[in-house]
């Protein structure tokens, strides 16, 4: 299956000449020309990344990247905007992109970007690791399943659980799970996540998830 990607361009002309590249590369390239139709289809559907220019009508793309990251969707996200400060691109970080691309840009180079993005997000182009049959975890959805039944995560418990299977028999620090569950306008919460914790190795067993005291957790590839 093709990965799906969000392209918000109110340029019309530069929306379709990604958009056939993109497409040409191999991707499924949903098109937007504004911010109120690109929330409408990053609510209805899933995407694996979306590609977002800054000024575009009814909401500039910061504004709207920053609004769904606050609503727990931690989609992949890249800035496309003719914006070229330091400033600019420092607010697009702050706003939760994972990179920034100013215009004028070769489309080599943003497939380029794209690539390195989903690399760094997913670690594989495998979407699924198995835990332990039947328990499977879609890195993409960030959904657990026991077989064909989803099992209900909150957003940051999907969130830890993707970050300890990408970090497997490794030891995770407390650190890099702060800077990973909340944004840069939370503050971290240790009592909320050994709830987390606690939740997850009601899934998949205490024994999967060790305690390094002081330090992390570190998720064990077999139980």
């Amino acid at each position: 299956m093709a990965l799906r990607l969000l392209l918000l361009e109110d340029d019309m002309e530069l929306s379709d000449t990604v958009a056939q590249f993109l497409r040409h590369c191999g991707y499924e390239v949903t098109q937007c020309f504004d911010a109120k139709e690109a929330r409408e289809k990053m609510y209805e559907e899933r995407f694996d990344l979306w590609l977002l220019d800054v000024k575009v009508p009814y909401q500039s793309g910061m504004d709207l990247l920053e609004e769904t990251r606050k609503e727990g969707n931690d989609t992949p996200a890249i800035f496309i905007t003719s914006l070229h400060g330091a400033e600019d691109a420092t607010r697009g970080f702050a706003a939760g992109c994972d990179d920034y691309i100013r215009k004028p840009f070769a489309l080599k180079e943003l497939k380029a970007r794209i690539e390195a993005v989903l690399s760094r997000r997913y670690g594989t182009r495998d979407e699924w690791v198995l835990i332990q049959e039947p328990l499977r975890f879609n890195l993409r959805e960030k959904s657990l399943y026991n077989g064909d039944e989803r099992v209900p995560l909150k957003p940051k418990e999907a969130k830890l659980l993707a970050l300890f299977l990408q970090r497997a028999d490794r030891v995770v620090e407390k650190e890099e799970i702060f800077q990973t569950l909340w944004s840069f306008d939370e503050i971290p919460n240790e009592g909320s996540l050994r709830t987390f914790v606690k939740v997850l190795r009601k899934h998949l067993g205490k024994e999967r998830i060790e305690t390094v005291k002081d330090v992390g957790y570190r998720y064990r590839s077999k139980g």
